[in-house]
């Protein structure tokens, strides 16, 4: 039997962050990632003062640092795609060894522009982990009409999120109808199949078929939407204003935000 599911990231946990107002945790994100962008290379100190408020946040969601950064691995594979700056920044070389043919130098201003990728990355992905973590997805939809995003935007972003339970679902169906159809192998161990170029055919057809499905029933869900008069817009009560208890955490937030950033450029 198959055992694979696409698990709701949210936590429904009590904890000071997740009784936040989701406008103000969308927001706080929103700017700790614009922040952790707008950062000079080699802005250490506030590398560390923002690594130490997201982990803060970490704790005090309930969520655990440990999990926290497990989730915010997800970053570094991608941040590969920064390693040539390592050799092609200008500036003086710190090391230089043979690479086949070639004579490669490590510089060490591309040292310096690539760990500050790879924290502004991981970071942004922290806060991020902890703003989906601690909110559920209505009320992120919720609170990002509240601040202005369009209407269209937010329609597509609901309808992703459904989409991929919906891919999922999918493809559950068909790894349970291909178990069911196939034969167990008499020798323990033994995969049964042909060779990795059959099996590769076998997973790209599978794909297509999947693919196809989900096409298919996302349309007949929507026009089933539409029939019940959706015009892209979810129908919510009007958020209530924001509390005292809510805009400290928000000011506060910010002007932290706004300190690391000038701490960044000053040193």
């Amino acid at each position: 039997m198959t055992h694979f599911h696409f698990h709701d990231p949210y936590q429904p946990l009590d904890s000071p962050v997740h009784r936040l107002d989701p406008r103000v945790k969308l927001v706080l994100a929103l700017g700790f990632i614009l922040t952790a962008t707008l950062l000079p290379a080699g802005a250490w100190l506030s590398y560390a003062l923002m690594g130490a408020a997201a982990w803060i946040g970490a704790h005090l969601s309930g969520l655990g640092i440990r999990r926290v950064l497990r989730r915010s691995m997800l970053a570094l594979p991608f941040v590969l795609a920064a390693l040539p700056v390592v050799f092609t920044a200008p500036g003086p070389s710190w090391l230089t060894f043979p690479l086949g043919p070639w004579l490669v130098s490590v510089r060490g201003e591309g040292v310096i522009r690539f760990l500050s990728v790879l924290l502004k990355s991981w970071l942004s992905l922290q806060i991020a982990v902890i703003l989906v973590g601690t909110t559920a997805f209505p009320d992120l939809l919720m609170a990002m009409r509240a601040i202005g995003v369009p209407r269209f935007l937010v329609m597509t972003f609901g309808l992703m999120w459904r989409y991929l339970f919906l891919l999922v679902d999918e493809a559950i169906r068909m790894l349970r109808a291909r178990e069911a159809r196939s034969v167990a192998p008499e020798i323990p161990g033994r995969r049964v199949g042909g060779t990795l170029a059959w099996r590769a055919r076998v997973t790209g057809r599978m794909v297509g078929t999947l693919f196809l499905r989900t096409l298919e029933r996302g349309e007949r869900i929507y026009m089933a939407m539409v029939a019940r008069g959706y015009d892209g817009e979810v129908r919510m009560l009007s958020m209530p204003s924001l509390s005292y208890r809510d805009l400290a955490p928000l000011i506060g937030g910010l002007l932290f935000l706004l300190g690391a950033l000038l701490l960044g450029w000053m040193f």
